[in-house]
């Protein structure tokens, strides 16, 4: 009986954190704030670099942090039930729903914002890590899609240094942000990739 009850946890948890994932912050925030379906603007993704692109490094940093929250509500929900590991995977979850939420018939963001939030939920030293190197290749080389595939590439590594099974949730997380930016990475290695213009508000 405790077996079964676990399993229903654990799948309601699963289902929780896909849906938390799911909910558009950014195009709920840009709708709210007037500046219209952020889905027919710039690269038409409803991620925070396309939000800053119509509404600035504010609303982009706002969409961030909430698109991070969400992920963090997984990642505690999962611990809650079944530990850190658990926990782990609850956040793959959530950017499951991100990248490919039920709402906008499974067109989402990226991931990038999200997985941050699994990370700080997971591992502080971690998310400082991948933080600040996604933060010296996005600034310094004007791509932030660049310093997110790095990060992709940092995150299951140090998921192993962490624990085992964490580094495969990481490495699961990664493959699917790749995957997601694969345009990009193609754009990167054609010389095509846009620049951020980071500019505080418009």
């Amino acid at each position: 009986m405790i077996t079964v009850s676990f399993g229903v946890m654990a799948v309601a948890a699963i289902l929780i954190s896909y849906l938390l994932g799911s909910i558009p912050m950014g195009l709920i925030l840009t709708k709210l704030m007037g500046k219209g379906d952020l889905r027919k603007v710039g690269s038409g993704n409803i991620g925070a670099t396309n939000v800053m692109r119509v509404g600035g490094l504010r609303m982009a940093a706002t969409t961030w942090v909430l698109d991070m929250a969400k992920a963090i509500a997984a990642v505690l929900i999962g611990k809650a039930i079944g530990g850190d590991v658990f926990g782990a995977w609850c956040g793959f979850a959530a950017i499951v729903g991100h990248c490919y939420p039920v709402w906008l018939r499974f067109r989402g963001g990226k991931g990038i914002s999200s997985l941050f939030g699994v990370l700080l939920a997971t591992s502080p030293l971690a998310f400082a890590i991948c933080g600040i190197e996604w933060l010296i290749v996005a600034l310094t080389s004007g791509f932030s899609s660049l310093g997110a595939v790095v990060a992709f590439c940092v995150m299951p590594i140090l998921g192993f240094f962490i624990n085992v099974q964490i580094g495969w949730a990481f490495l699961a997380i990664a493959l699917l942000c790749l995957w997601r930016h694969r345009e990009n990475i193609k754009r990167l290695l054609n010389g095509t990739e846009s620049k951020v213009e980071w500019k505080w508000k418009k």
